[in-house]
């Protein structure tokens, strides 16, 4: 499986979330290989961004926002670990959070990951997907764009076409005046249609 490459976080956090849509994550955990396409995600800039984790400048936790674009950050959010993608234009700022997938491969690893049955539930919302994935803070600033990472992320060899939807952010308590939540139109699996 080919990483997609560097040049594609290179741009716009609200042009990387958008075309993220319908692409595969992958997660190489030991033996297996668990998979799902992108059905939503959110576009963060920096410290003029008020819901951004950059927004009160550099930090030691948000180090990766400001470092090259393709990087994971990954930080806690009431008890949960939150996947992001930094994605800037070079000396920017910026990430987008993967906030939902639909589930392809090793759904059963994900279920027992996540104590559920429940396909629908499995991997619709952001803390729910990195359970389900087993995506933690060891994960931290690993780069997505080297295809030999134990996470990447790669073109879904489907090639559907879809329509995206477009909202505010969600549980965010100051936001910018735009949309910059991203997801696919009916898909079962986005957290808040």
């Amino acid at each position: 499986m080919k990483a997609l490459p560097r040049s594609f976080y290179e741009r716009d956090p609200a042009t990387v979330a958008r075309e993220l849509l319908g692409k595969m994550l992958v997660r190489r955990l030991a033996s297996q290989i668990l998979s799902g396409k992108i059905v939503e995600t959110e576009a963060y800039y920096g410290e003029n961004d008020p819901a951004s984790k950059a927004y009160k400048g550099r930090k030691n936790f948000n180090e990766p926002m400001f470092c090259e674009a393709g990087r994971t950050f990954i930080y806690m959010v009431h008890g949960n670990w939150l996947l992001n993608i930094v994605a800037h234009p070079k000396g920017e700022v910026g990430a987008v959070l993967i906030r939902s997938l639909e589930p392809l491969q090793g759904v059963e690893v994900m279920k027992k990951n996540r104590k559920t049955e429940n396909i629908k539930a499995l991997t619709s919302g952001p803390g729910k997907l990195t359970k389900a994935l087993a995506i933690t803070k060891e994960l931290n600033s690993v780069d997505v764009t080297d295809s030999n990472s134990d996470l990447i992320i790669v073109e879904n060899i489907e090639g559907e076409s879809f329509d995206v939807c477009t909202s505010r952010r969600i549980g965010v308590k100051a936001d910018l005046p735009r949309d910059l939540r991203f997801y696919i139109k009916g898909n079962i699996f986005v957290s808040k249609p």
